[in-house]
């Protein structure tokens, strides 16, 4: 198996911490995104090697491997790596770039360690994706690489059910995004991910979703806020107005003597609560009292005696 330096390919050090790894992935994934590159099959095959480095490099048990074993990490079932470590193995520096050589055994220089590793892997060491190499043992079916992918939607998209559709690697994946889904939020489609090896299963897509902010509605949790301009009059006088919700406008009443800042809360009219059809959160309405402006002589003479009656 050709060996690739996922650290190279993300461009990150060897001693990177997972955020650092994250964000360097995010940064390169957005720079050769299919959709962003349509046609390029450069920034295509790019994008490939950086979901695959990113899926060996943020996970800290595949890491170790690839750390300890280079191109034939895939190929180290979890039993075999912990006799490893046990025997001290992880803990000691091997020769090579790749780690063990798949043509032929252990790689240069493995000195203490190379009895073993033959009696590890049968004394021929990795071959393809087999153990065992010319000795014609079983082959080893493999679970397929999984894939991780980023979807960046607008608030108003996710109140309510949505299609979407992906580009992944070329393939044309169409999904459905639950209302309610939050910022952050992982979802896996399982088998849409690699081919598997030598009849094993596919792997797995595991898409994080976005939600944007958005200009209007501020989301916590499952509550909405918003501001809205009341006029004076009905402010002092009490009224019926009109407020925006992502479901449409509603008319509200509004109490005589409302102050500027209070809030009104309207249960049930926030977001969706993400897989429970029909729960929504609530939606805070903070008033804030316009006053009039280019005031005729008459308005004015009308509100000169009504503070001339305050005073009173």
């Amino acid at each position: 198996m050709e060996y690739k330096d996922y650290y190279k390919i993300l461009g990150v050090s060897k001693k990177a911490t997972t955020d650092e790894i994250k964000k360097a992935y995010r940064k390169l994934a957005r720079k050769y995104h299919p959709d962003v590159n349509p046609g390029n099959k450069s920034a295509e095959k790019n994008f490939k090697e950086i979901n695959e480095a990113y899926q060996v490099l943020s996970d800290p048990k595949k890491r170790e491997k690839y750390d300890a074993y280079g191109a034939d990490w895939a190929h180290v079932t979890d039993e075999q790596h912990a006799a490893w470590n046990k025997s001290g193995g992880y803990k000691k520096q091997y020769a090579g770039t790749g780690g063990f050589s798949s043509a032929g055994g252990a790689g240069a220089d493995m000195g203490d360690f190379s009895d073993f590793f033959r009696s590890m892997f049968g004394g021929s060491g990795f071959s393809g994706s087999s153990f065992g190499g010319s000795s014609g043992r079983r082959t080893r079916s493999m679970k397929g690489q999984d894939y991780q992918a980023e979807l960046h939607l607008p608030l108003r998209h996710v109140y309510t059910d949505s299609q979407q559709m992906l580009n992944v690697n070329g393939k044309k994946i169409r999904i459905t995004i639950p209302a309610g889904i939050k910022d952050g939020q992982v979802i896996k489609l399982k088998g849409k991910g690699g081919p598997g090896l030598n009849g094993g299963p596919a792997g797995d897509l595991y898409i994080t979703i976005f939600v944007d902010k958005d200009p209007v509605f501020e989301r916590r949790n499952n509550d909405l806020y918003i501001n809205q301009e009341v006029d004076l009059y009905d402010a002092i006088l009490g009224g019926e107005i009109y407020i925006n919700t992502l479901a449409g406008k509603i008319k509200v009443k509004v109490k005589p003597g409302m102050q500027n800042g209070n809030t009104l809360r309207l249960k049930g009219k926030g977001f969706p609560v993400y897989k429970k059809p029909g729960h929504f959160g609530d939606l805070y309405v903070k008033l804030n009292v316009k006053l009039p402006k280019h005031l005729t002589d008459k308005e004015k003479e009308l509100f000169n005696q009504l503070r001339n009656l305050r005073k009173k």
